[in-house]
């Protein structure tokens, strides 16, 4: 399918993960749009994602991150990758974050969960092949619009950390030579959630090009794979900022660590 570029784009600057949720169930044309976008959306044959209709509760692992436990969701999304794939984590982050982006393009909620969460339980509830696992979940529903007290006290005590600079997370070309579209990815490519916030993506600029690499401080705090799912988040970010730029490319793909070239050349 065509990647809705401009739709998506939209969204990634306003988009807040969200960890409560209002206990109600989703509503059945939402239902029915989020499993046929899961079906149709599948840009690689290694990585899919599948929704599930039960409340994710009971698959997280105590508190979530800096917001505490996720409460209220009636659904989730798992993201499932066939593990004999080598690229297989940033398919999945690639793929993962175009689910979230499209469901929160129609007003929906949701937060990216890749570590503490049970991946037996949520195999338990969907068909998985025997070469595949559950890498990440996002619970589904409507948010209050008011943040929750934690969600409150965290953002207003800076707690869930600033976004680094593009200064610190670029090298080659001077940033004065950028084209129009360098510039406009990587600041969607800096926004691109992560786990613990930690940015652990570095990028090296080129004319016609944007190399994403693992940043050798976060290969040093955990493995290297977790890092290339947000790696493939970011990816998906600098390829949807440069579509709608009107500027489209292609992904060669390195060994550790380094991750992927965007080359529009």
């Amino acid at each position: 399918m065509n990647i809705p570029f401009s739709r998506w784009y939209r969204v990634i600057e306003k988009r807040k993960s969200r960890r409560r949720f209002e206990s109600k169930p989703l509503k059945s044309k939402n239902l029915k749009r989020i499993e046929s976008f899961c079906r149709d959306f599948q840009p690689f044959t290694d990585a899919r994602s599948v929704l599930v209709t039960h409340s994710p509760e009971k698959v997280f692992k105590g508190a979530i991150g800096a917001y505490g436990k996720i409460k209220g969701a009636q659904a989730f999304i798992a993201f499932i990758g066939d593990m004999r794939s080598r690229r297989v984590h940033e398919h999945v982050g690639y793929t993962g974050e175009g689910i979230i982006l499209e469901v929160e393009a129609m007003g929906l909620n949701t937060c990216w969960v890749g570590g503490l969460f049970k991946p037996k339980a949520v195999a338990s509830l969907i068909d998985i092949g025997n070469d595949e696992r559950v890498l990440a979940v996002t619970p589904v529903g409507s948010a209050p619009e008011r943040l929750s007290f934690e969600e409150r006290l965290m953002a207003g005590f800076g707690l869930a950390r600033r976004r680094k600079p593009l200064s610190k997370l670029v090298i080659g070309l001077k940033q004065s030579e950028w084209p129009e579209w360098t510039k406009l990815a990587l600041e969607a490519a800096r926004l691109a959630p992560s786990r613990a916030n930690r940015q652990p993506w570095r990028f090296h600029v080129e004319k016609d090009s944007i190399a994403v690499a693992v940043s050798r401080s976060s290969v040093e705090i955990e493995p290297v794979t977790s890092e290339r799912l947000c790696c493939g988040i970011a990816m998906l970010h600098i390829e949807l900022a440069a579509l709608h730029y009107g500027i489209s490319g292609s992904w060669i793909y390195f060994g550790p660590p380094l991750v992927a070239k965007f080359d529009v050349g």
